[in-house]
């Protein structure tokens, strides 16, 4: 634990106590509280910080203001230069150190802070981040403004002191999927983005002083003048090539090349439309596929031609089939060649493959809910293949209805079968969405949380045809997910500095860039466009959403950009319906719906207890929290808040009170740095953690939940209550279904806007919350 909270039990339940009214983390204080303050590039403020320097140069930066920009180095490939300095600090108080930036730049390196030699934060996901993690792309994070980063200091650094030596390393942008250290961190190739100022303060909710000029949000940002309609005939170009190539080879097709000529035969624009060359090529993929398949049993569990091999299965194949069955029945009785010298009858060898696929699925089910999408999804097309080529042989409906409602958060999910049932390995009452529609990875993700391509395509599995209505579940839960993460777009601009939404990453678990990507009603990806959703549903929210993209002339331009990511063919077969969405979207009469953080758009509160998640739209200011923050092994007393205004932009790791039921048990921090780092990734033995040897409490685990202390886990780390004090916001949000806690008014205030009803909140005594509920108060000045 910290020091400047105890650690009581009170009726079950740990909280956290204030040992003082001066150590109190919920002070009502909106001022940051700013201790210290140096200004790189000014001489007289480096010079009375003690300043060095170990490679960087002074730029002159945004509004024309000086900044130090880390250099090359000539001796390292992946690390830069440095800086050092001291800052004064609180010696009995939480400390936080918060660097400006610009954020017109757009700069891949990042950059870490060091505190008395040990660093603060980890590399990767970790829940103290770095202090800047770069972008991965030329997008701008926050064009004409600046951004402040803050972090918490360990108390076991800043107790007892007045001041403290700190230093800012750089290095190179990190590939996360790298297996080793070469693969993972990427050489450092150009000098860092500027580094403005550096502040120590004791309030989390950082205001920047007075004197630090600020930029401003354009007030009208220009549309896009290009791309136009010219992409679509692109688009058809590049879709015929792809045909043609296909329909030329000479080898057998694999999965993806058959599932996609499969769509194409239905897709009326293309020369694949009802061309019997298509039957004849996916005839011949399948059964070379069982013959490829019955001589090494690994093509099952690691097929290179499918995206993440194993996850799949057979399942795309099996979609082929199941498109292509009324046209492929008549050949199911033929013999072919079984790979080893005999024959089989062609019915009873696709057969086998599915029945293959769908064994080695269901005893291979992944909890992380986009992976679960995916696994059950090739669940249901390898099971739709067999309904229609062997009824005998394929699960009964309702149990592939099992399955899919566990991935979509309908059903808890119960994990991989076994020769016992379900493992259960999170119990029996895991849920991979919250019931507002979130997905879980444990808590909040952003970009990785974008999974409608994936429910879209599991509710087309449910269709007795493709042109028939699908599951009605699935459908509602497809438009409850769409309007949930609706919440997280928030207005902003492209790369080109033109009018877009923006989704929100800052708070994602699995997220580490900034800014997201354009995103309205969902993602453009691999696998579909931005419009797949909106055109299966017709939700009027979804439709909405999407002809505000086309209004902000974003529309064409993600149709580019995907087309640009990639040559390969799992995008050219994401782009195939596309043109046939955007004429059903443009069909349909225009809605008055946008997106709910549209400037003009009314102030709400959304929070979902489930994934601990909080966004506030107030004005022009926006606020998005994660309370349940990237806590995996135990209870972190950490928050994370992107706190976005028209003048700049907020970006913190926090220190909030937190009440949970204990299990007795807990964590120590390690001494890596690495957070979530491959196993074959190892930085220099003497980087080491700030955060080493704190002492966590781990939440009690649900019975039946397989569970150690240090492994990964939903319920290790997750609060009964939080209580958040963000500058003059106050969050409380109760997880519980059957208790209820008190929400104390910070000592000074006076009085208080309930956030959710915009009318004055009775705060003359503690406001009670209740169960799945969520309290949000603006304090008064």
């Amino acid at each position: 634990m910290f020091a400047a909270a105890l650690v009581i039990f009170t009726a079950g339940y740990y909280e956290r106590a204030a040992i003082a009214d001066t150590l109190s983390l919920n002070s009502a204080a909106s001022a940051s509280s700013i201790i210290d303050q140096v200004t790189f590039g000014d001489p007289t403020s480096e010079s009375s910080h003690a300043f060095t320097d170990n490679g960087s140069k002074v730029l002159i930066g945004g509004l024309g203001i000086a900044a130090r920009q880390l250099q090359t180095s000539t001796t390292s490939t992946w690390s830069g230069g440095s800086i050092a300095f001291t800052l004064k600090v609180d010696p009995a108080r939480q400390n936080y150190f918060t660097g400006r930036f610009w954020g017109g730049e757009a700069n891949p390196d990042r950059l870490i802070l060091y505190c008395e030699g040990k660093q603060v934060g980890y590399i990767h996901l970790g829940d103290v981040d770095l202090l800047d993690f770069g972008n991965d792309s030329d997008t701008p994070p926050y064009p004409g403004r600046f951004y402040y980063t803050t972090s918490p200091l360990p108390l076991s650094l800043t107790t007892g002191k007045t001041s403290l030596h700190f230093e800012i390393h750089s290095i190179g942008i990190i590939w996360a999927y790298g297996q080793t250290f070469d693969k993972f961190q990427k050489p450092m190739l150009v000098p860092t983005r500027g580094i403005y100022a550096a502040y120590t303060h004791t309030n989390g909710a950082f205001v920047p002083p007075a004197s630090d000029r600020q930029g401003s949000y354009p007030a009208n940002p220009p549309l896009r003048t290009a791309p136009g309609p010219e992409v679509v005939e692109a688009l058809k170009a590049r879709v015929e090539k792809e045909i043609t190539k296909e329909l030329a080879a000479t080898n057998p097709l694999n999965q993806m090349q058959m599932e996609f000529l499969a769509r194409a035969y239905n897709t009326t624009w293309t020369t694949a439309y009802k061309n019997p060359a298509v039957l004849t090529a996916v005839t011949a993929g399948l059964d070379q596929l069982y013959v490829s398949n019955s001589k090494s049993s690994a093509l099952l569990t690691n097929d290179p031609s499918t995206p993440n091999p194993g996850w799949f299965g057979f399942g795309p194949a099996g979609h082929a089939l199941w498109l292509l069955y009324p046209e492929l029945q008549p050949i199911l009785g033929a013999k072919i060649d079984d790979g080893n010298g005999g024959q089989i009858l062609r019915k009873d060898a696709w057969t086998k493959l599915f029945t293959d696929s769908i064994a080695y699925s269901t005893t291979h089910r992944r909890q992380y809910s986009n992976q679960s999408m995916i696994v059950d999804l090739g669940i249901s097309w390898a099971n739709r293949a067999l309904e229609d080529i062997a009824p005998v042989s394929a699960l009964a409906a309702d149990q592939v209805s099992h399955y899919l409602y566990q991935s979509l958060g309908l059903e808890p999910w119960l994990g991989s079968e076994t020769g016992h049932g379900p493992a259960k390995p999170l119990g029996g009452n895991y849920w991979e969405l919250t019931p507002a529609g979130l997905s879980k990875e444990l808590g909040y993700v952003g970009y990785y949380g974008e999974v409608l391509d994936w429910v879209t395509q599991i509710y087309d599995s449910t269709r007795t045809s493709p042109a028939a209505p699908g599951d009605p579940k699935i459908l509602e839960q497809l438009v409850r997910i769409a309007r949930a993460r609706a919440v997280f777009r928030y207005p902003g601009t492209d790369e080109d500095g033109d009018k877009a939404m923006i989704i929100e990453t800052i708070i994602g678990w699995r997220d580490y860039h900034y800014p997201g990507n354009v995103i309205y009603s969902e993602r453009s990806t691999w696998d579909a466009s931005a419009l797949y959703a909106p055109a299966a549903t017709e939700d009027s929210h979804l439709v909405a959403y999407a002809q505000q993209m086309i209004q902000d002339h974003q529309l064409y331009d993600s149709i580019k950009t995907q087309m640009d990511a990639a040559g390969n063919l799992r995008v050219t077969a994401g782009l195939l319906n596309t043109p046939d969405e955007l004429l059903e979207i443009q069909s349909l009469p225009p809605s008055s719906y946008r997106l709910p953080m549209t400037p003009g758009q009314p102030d709400f509160v959304f929070a979902d207890t489930d994934d601990g998640v909080v966004a506030i739209k107030h004005g022009p200011t926006i606020l998005y929290t994660s309370l349940y923050w990237r806590a995996r092994y135990a209870i972190n007393y950490l928050a994370r808040v992107h706190c976005i205004t028209p003048d700049y932009d907020r970006i913190a790791v926090v220190h909030d009170d937190e009440q949970f039921e204990p299990s007795g048990l807990t964590y120590t921090r390690p001494a890596g740095i690495g957070g979530t780092l491959p196993g074959g990734v190892h930085y220099p033995s003497d980087w080491t953690s700030a955060e080493a040897g704190e002492t966590l409490p781990i939440a009690k685990i649900p019975d039946g939940a397989n569970f150690k202390p240090g492994s990964e886990s939903p319920y290790a780390g997750r609060a009964s209550f939080y209580d958040l004090q963000y500058g003059r916001y106050l969050i409380g949000q109760n997880t519980t279904t059957d208790k209820s806690f008190t929400l104390a008014i910070p000592r000074g205030v006076k009085s208080a806007i309930d956030l959710a009803t915009d009318k004055p909140a009775n705060i003359s005594a503690p406001i009670s919350v209740g169960p799945g509920k969520t309290a949000a108060l603006l304090q008064s000045e």
